[in-house]
């Protein structure tokens, strides 16, 4: 499993003109932005131990002025799935999507993902699998990091 995660002021997902995720960042707290792109091999167990590693990165403001984790500071998180990280580009210039996983078996692992994190404490907002999504998002930093589990 392939992981984007994205420190942010602010974001949501629309489809079809209607918002199915957001993050309440209206209190100037931090939150994260994770695509999640499954390849064919990843288990359940590869997707809560990711989860655990989103939840616990320290990349967010502490309080104290030092690094904190989206489990430090009840930072919410938006989980978006992302079959286009498996994108092979190696030839020509355009992308293969050979290494993605098909829905059947990606949809349950991303949702794994997101139940593990809720089960952990964290409050999760997710997009809607399969759709066509427009994510918008304020990068805060910028940071960004690639997670592979």
């Amino acid at each position: 499993m392939r992981a984007v995660v994205q420190r942010v002021s602010s974001a949501r997902v629309v489809v079809d003109d209607e918002v199915v995720g957001e993050l309440d960042l209206d209190d100037g707290r931090q939150g994260l932005v994770v695509l999640v792109g499954v390849t064919h091999e990843d288990t359940e167990a590869q997707a809560v131990a990711l989860a655990d590693k989103i939840w616990r990165l320290r990349i967010l403001d502490g309080p104290d002025g030092g690094q904190a984790g989206a489990a430090d500071v009840d930072a919410p998180i938006l989980l978006v799935s992302q079959f286009t990280l498996y994108a092979n580009t190696d030839k020509g210039r355009r992308p293969s999507w050979n290494a993605a996983a098909p829905a059947a078996v990606a949809e349950p692992l991303v949702d794994a993902v997101a139940t593990a994190l809720r089960s952990a404490g964290a409050t999760v907002a997710t997009g809607r699998f399969g759709a066509h999504m427009h994510v918008g998002l304020v990068n805060d930093g910028p940071v960004t990091i690639l997670l592979e589990q």
